[in-house]
């Protein structure tokens, strides 16, 4: 795996750095804002994973993120900061990061953070073997209720025949397995294993600010179908929902 983290604590990279070669990984490291934005844009195609600190020298992280995406949409993200707020984490998600890990974090848990995301973009990155006409006719919607469908080939979901726009994959993703059952309720650290891929180092809180974005986009275009049950975690549900907004 080729990675790239952008850091500018040298002594941050230098700790890390021992447990990258220890996983066999290929690591390059990038100190501020334009030098990562220049490494990445030598050959975008190249990397496998890119951890982002937020707070860099010469371009922030946030921006950083942006002009990385810019390039490839898939390339997965990990955002480092010693920020630690719920608008710090959503603007993070905003700009195309894909998980939010803050410091200080152990290197232990930042390892099986990129592991998770790793193992998930290689699965998604699999081809699908052709099916026959007819079969996928009738997969074309791999979900379908009386409102909501979607369809994990294109990646699109629709309410009440409306696009839900511009979801990112893990909304998509998270979208995907709430609606997989309708009414039954997920925690958060269930949906962290079903969408991120790992249990004991997840952070609920990146679960929160994916929900939040995710509901500001189904509320684009009709009610809201992602319900919170209280000290428990969510759910979908559009019973509720009538007729097209």
């Amino acid at each position: 795996m080729k990675l790239l983290m952008v850091e500018d604590n040298k002594s941050v990279s230098e700790m890390m750095s021992m447990f990258f070669q220890k996983e066999g990984w290929d690591v390059s490291f990038a100190y501020d804002g334009i030098e990562a934005v220049d490494m990445f844009n030598e050959d975008p195609d190249s990397w496998d994973i890119i951890t982002l600190d937020l707070n860099l020298p010469k371009k922030d992280g946030m921006e950083v993120a942006k002009e990385i995406r810019a390039k490839s949409k898939s390339v997965p993200i990990i955002m480092l900061t010693a920020r630690d707020s719920d608008s710090d984490q959503v603007l993070g998600f905003e700009m195309g990061a894909d998980d939010y890990v803050t410091k200080p974090f152990s290197p232990i848990t930042l390892v099986a953070r990129i592991k998770a995301l790793q193992r998930r973009a290689h699965a998604e990155a699999q081809p699908e073997a052709p099916k026959h006409p007819e079969e996928q006719k009738k997969k074309e919607y791999q979900i379908k209720t009386a409102h909501f469908k979607l369809n994990t080939n294109t990646r699109e979901a629709y309410l009440d025949g409306q696009l839900i726009p511009d979801l990112t994959p893990k909304e998509f993703e998270l979208l995907n397995a709430l609606a997989q059952k309708p009414r039954q309720v997920y925690s958060r650290e269930q949906l962290l294993e079903l969408v991120w891929g790992y249990e004991y180092y997840g952070d609920e809180r990146t679960v929160d600010a994916h929900i939040k974005k995710l509901r500001q986009k189904i509320e684009e275009v009709g009610p809201q179908v992602i319900q919170t049950v209280w000290g428990v975690g969510y759910k979908f549900d559009d019973s509720e929902v009538d007729k097209p907004k």
